[in-house]
């Protein structure tokens, strides 16, 4: 269909990226308060297309170059009422509910490190967010060894005892 495409998401490689919807002006000052207050040492940058008024893509955030990576990414989705947050210092999983209580929030579409493709539709009236492809296709199912070094992985980062 040539009024679907994929964008994809510009990133560093340490970033990890939250892609969302939400539905009005103050997204991204109450994504910012949700942000700030849930650890500091957290690094971001959070982008809101607007979709209403002037259509602009709204910004903010504490760290220059995560602000730059969302608004880069906001306006090549450029989908209405999307917001894209770039985070360091953290994870999606320590801002995540946060996030999700914030009230204008309606859906997370990924919270991840890996390389993302986000699916766009293109109408007349402007573009919205159908999904993303976030990383790589299974390549075969976990081994014993493989269960393991997963647990093992979540001791070693902090997240089990």
């Amino acid at each position: 269909m040539e009024n679907v495409k994929l964008v994809k998401v510009k990133k560093p490689q340490d970033v990890n990226i939250i892609i969302g919807q939400a539905h009005f002006i103050k997204t991204v000052e109450d994504l910012y308060e949700a942000l700030i207050t849930s650890s500091p040492s957290l690094k971001f940058g959070i982008a809101f297309c607007e979709s209403s008024g002037p259509c602009l893509v709204r910004y903010d955030g504490n760290d220059k170059e995560l602000i730059e990576c969302a608004v880069e990414n906001a306006r090549n989705i450029g989908a209405g009422h999307m917001f894209f947050i770039a985070l360091k210092e953290g994870y999606p999983i320590n801002v995540l509910n946060r996030i999700k209580m914030v009230q204008e929030v309606c859906r997370i579409f990924c919270a991840t490190a890996n390389d993302v493709e986000v699916i766009v539709y293109q109408s007349l009236q402007g573009r919205g967010i159908l999904g993303v492809v976030d990383g790589f296709s299974p390549k075969g199912v976990e081994t014993e060894e493989d269960i393991e070094k997963r647990k093992q992985f979540l001791r070693n980062i902090g997240y089990k005892r």
